[in-house]
């Protein structure tokens, strides 16, 4: 067991649980381990929370929650990146951005493969998407 400080507290994880990004996410190419933080409420947002720095955080989703249409298929390269085969499932999430206004928008043009059979995940930009990094949640 390891522990770290962070904005929510002490946290104490198993190092074989971590979530491994490795090509660290867009803008946090150092980064690359993350735990995945228990929802303390119910509801389909989550937060991962940096073990490189402890102050770097981010709120995810499941696109498909707000988005049932949106798909995302990993392309072969990027399956041998999440070290998985043909068969193995790939989930899309989306970064979660919160404003002061709190009208929440998801970065769907840039969303994170999950592979959980090797629990490791990549960030990918869809190229000549109709999303934008900022895509509003529908009224």
């Amino acid at each position: 067991m390891k522990k770290i400080q962070s904005r929510f507290g002490e946290i104490e994880y198993q190092p074989e649980n971590l979530l491994h990004f490795p090509e660290g996410m867009i803008g946090f190419e150092n980064l690359r381990d993350f735990i995945v933080m228990p929802n303390e409420k119910e509801g389909p947002l989550f937060w991962i929370q940096s073990v490189d720095d402890p102050q770097v955080a981010f709120v995810m989703t499941d696109p498909s929650n707000f988005f049932p249409d949106y798909k995302v298929a990993a392309t072969p390269a990027e399956r041998t990146k999440l070290g998985i085969g043909e068969e193995d499932e790939v989930y899309s999430l989306s970064v979660v951005t919160v404003p002061p206004d709190r009208k929440l928008t998801l970065n769907l043009m840039a969303p994170v493969l999950y592979a959980p059979s090797s629990n490791r995940a990549l960030q990918t930009i869809l190229e000549k998407s109709p999303y934008s990094t900022r895509h509003p949640l529908p009224v």
